[in-house]
């Protein structure tokens, strides 16, 4: 039996955001699995991502990027990260940059404030370059530390001098003594519209974000940034168990059966409805993808808590399964209760386990 969502104690506010959610044209393939996620499923080998971006519209005309995906020039990253790409294989492709997007449709560039990288992976991290020098770089708890200077200066840095050079580099500290849910919460505005989270685990820095786009009732979207790579890292959960039938049927999404649940018992984790399919890859070779793994699976743990609420929209950087599902930019989000996006794409994710169920 389900246990009821948890009360993730959000401050009331009458003041609500604008998001829209930028698919950033950055497509990212070939990317092992099993560096990131265990235990293995059969047949879901890698991972095939997109990078969601989110603009985030205050009532002041005060506006925020949160993440920036690829930098379309990405051969133009650090030295570091440009080998690392040749070394793995990945095939990138990146149509447009952010900034590019943005004037496509009508919002001036210059009206950012700052962007906010939830941490400082190139696949997050974009080009701030072509950005006013006006537009702040906001980043998390010890950046400055490990990540600057950057390259040429640091010839072996991960990002580029340029990236933040001539603009204020802000580094939150989460001091407000403020918490949503588990996480230690930053109030960007000062008014209860957007929250910044401190999620370490996977990077250094890690942030979430959490914007309140309606009131009367309060609905969020959590930009969720690497916190998580594949939904079987969340779901199920003890307050989201497998259903014993699954509609619209992820196996068949063509097919006007839902899905029986039973057909994904043999994947299960010890055979529990309430576990996720996935947690943090830990290789032998000390290795694997996450900073320090048990940051990341205690990070996982507050995720669970914020996405077994129905008016939370969870959204990971790289989710893939949700391409079908959302309306993305210059459409707005703020509507996705009335659409019902967070019960239609909640176990889309089961797609990719399609061949381990035939099998």
């Amino acid at each position: 039996m389900a246990q009821p969502p948890p009360d993730l104690h959000i401050p009331a506010s009458n003041t609500a955001v604008k998001v829209r959610i930028i698919d950033t044209t950055s497509q990212i393939d070939g990317i092992p699995v099993d560096s990131f996620i265990q235990p293995q499923i059969k047949g879901h080998t890698h991972l095939s991502c997109p990078a969601f971006s989110f603009l985030i519209e205050h009532p002041s005309s005060r506006n925020l990027l949160f993440d920036l995906g690829v930098r379309k020039d990405y051969e133009n990253l650090a030295p570091r990260i440009v080998k690392r790409l040749k070394d793995g294989r990945w095939k990138v492709v990146v149509k447009q940059g952010v900034r590019e997007q943005l004037e496509a449709n009508g919002v001036d560039g210059k009206s950012i404030e700052g962007i906010v990288w939830s941490h400082w992976h190139w696949d997050h991290t974009g080009d701030p370059s072509t950005f006013e020098k006006s537009t702040a770089l906001i980043v998390g708890p010890g950046f400055k530390e490990h990540f600057t200077p950057g390259y040429p200066k640091n010839q072996d840095a991960p990002i580029r001098e340029s990236d933040y050079e001539g603009r204020e580099l802000r580094e939150i500290r989460f001091d407000q003594g403020l918490k949503i849910g588990r996480f230690e919460a930053f109030d960007y505005f000062g008014d209860g519209s957007f929250y910044l989270l401190d999620s370490p685990g996977h990077a250094i820095g890690h942030m979430c974000g959490l914007a309140r786009v309606t009131n009367n009732p309060s609905s969020f979207i959590f930009m969720g940034g690497d916190a998580c790579h594949h939904g079987g890292e969340f779901r199920p959960s003890q307050y989201l168990p497998l259903p014993d039938s699954i509609s619209p049927n992820p196996l068949d999404l063509k097919s006007k059966s839902p899905c029986p649940g039973s057909l994904l018992d043999d994947l299960l984790r010890d055979g529990d409805k309430t576990k996720p399919f996935y947690t943090i890859a830990r290789l032998d070779d000390g290795k694997g993808v996450a900073h320090d793994a048990d940051e990341a699976e205690a990070t996982i743990g507050k995720v669970i808590e914020a996405d077994a609420r129905d008016e939370v929209l969870v959204v990971m950087a790289h989710d893939e399964s949700l391409l079908s599902v959302m309306d993305f930019f210059p459409k707005y989000a703020n509507d996705f209760m009335q659409k019902g996006w967070v019960k239609e794409g909640r176990w889309l994710f089961l797609k990719d386990f399609a061949k381990a169920v035939r099998n």
